[in-house]
């Protein structure tokens, strides 16, 4: 028997069945709820015949059509689903859990499987999940640093001590400069962005702090949600200094064993604001495997970049922490000891 469920219980769902999304190929990759598998009804092209032919013919042509695309797939439809859920539990969808996700779960609960459909398919989720304002409860405690700070360092260290972290690079698959692709998978589209994170968010305990990177609104190519974005322009900032032979040496562990002309083609994306001078002094470091000298290159340009920013910050609050030494622990602990420090001040301020 088949039955349906509202947005609000996915979550509910999720740890007891595969989601499965018949949506096309190109709709999945451009956006899907997160740890949804794909189960195409339709193939990119054969969607757009049938759309085709509902506009300009109707419905009745583009049901047709659609049935004689799917008739000889029935068996590898079942195939398939056993394969990704094979306890046979699923949960299916659609773009608006129209024709394509009832047409799945028909058939998948004629195969014996446990089926629900998600009422009103992935644009119910996207509309539930840009409509959360539980997001101005979280309580963000934002990262700032200059370049090569280790900042990503850290948050993970604040991470195995048990405290609440969001990694946007992580998420976005780039570290934020114009040196952020190297090593790194393809970016997620925007929209596959905004899924893993508020999905990400939803996990989280609102009532305890959240540690996160100061970045600007675009990591790479993807956008941050603007319900985000302003939540974290409106969040306090630690910003934290270390040594700058530290800073180098950061970059260096994380660069000099990357192709040397990816790190060339980075230096150039910054040409113009580095100028003539620096960029070959950065070139003629790398050709002769000075890493050192190139990464200094390189903090000139992002230093002064970095104090611009940090001067017109219009954080509510922007608190300066020095270490003598970078040491992702100790400054994990460092950090959360000053923050509980200044929490209690506040607090007894505004008593």
């Amino acid at each position: 028997m088949i039955s349906t469920f509202e947005i609000a219980k996915l979550w509910d769902e999720v740890n007891e069945r595969i989601i499965l999304d018949v949506r096309t190929p190109a709709e999945f990759e451009k956006g899907h709820i997160p740890n949804a598998l794909n189960l195409p009804l339709f193939s990119n092209e054969e969607r757009a015949i049938v759309g085709t032919l509902y506009k300009h013919v109707g419905p009745e042509k583009a049901l047709l059509q659609g049935l004689d695309f799917v008739g000889d797939k029935m068996v590898s439809f079942v195939e398939k689903a056993t394969e990704l859920a094979f306890k046979k539990k699923v949960t299916v969808h659609c773009w608006r859990g129209g024709k394509r996700s009832s047409s799945m779960a028909w058939l998948l609960d004629l195969a014996g499987f446990d089926v629900k459909v998600l009422h009103g398919g992935y644009k119910a989720y996207k509309r539930h999940i840009q409509s959360q304002n539980r997001i101005q409860n979280f309580n963000f405690i934002v990262l700032g640093g200059k370049t090569g700070s280790g900042k990503t360092h850290i948050l993970k260290a604040l991470k195995a001590i048990g405290e609440q972290v969001i990694d946007l690079e992580n998420l976005a698959n780039h570290k934020g400069s114009a040196f952020g692709w190297i090593g790194e998978d393809a970016q997620p589209s925007t929209e596959q962005f905004e899924n893993d994170l508020f999905d990400q968010l939803l996990k989280l305990d609102a009532d305890k702090r959240i540690w996160l990177e100061n970045e600007s609104r675009n990591i790479g190519s993807v956008n941050m949600p603007e319900v985000f974005w302003a939540k974290m322009k409106n969040s306090i900032v630690i910003n934290i200094e270390i040594p700058f032979v530290e800073r180098i040496q950061i970059l260096v562990d994380e660069y000099s064993k990357s192709p040397k002309e990816e790190l060339r083609t980075s230096f150039n994306k910054i040409k113009k604001r580095l100028g003539r001078q620096n960029l070959k002094e950065a070139e003629k470091a790398l050709d002769e495997n000075d890493f050192h000298k190139a990464a200094e290159t390189a903090l000139k340009y992002y230093d002064k970049s970095y104090q611009y920013l940090l001067e017109n910050n219009k954080a509510p609050e922007i608190h300066m922490l020095s270490f003598d030494v970078f040491d992702p622990h100790e400054n994990a602990n460092t950090l959360i000891e000053f923050h509980n420090s200044i929490s209690t001040n506040l607090s007894k301020i505004n008593i």
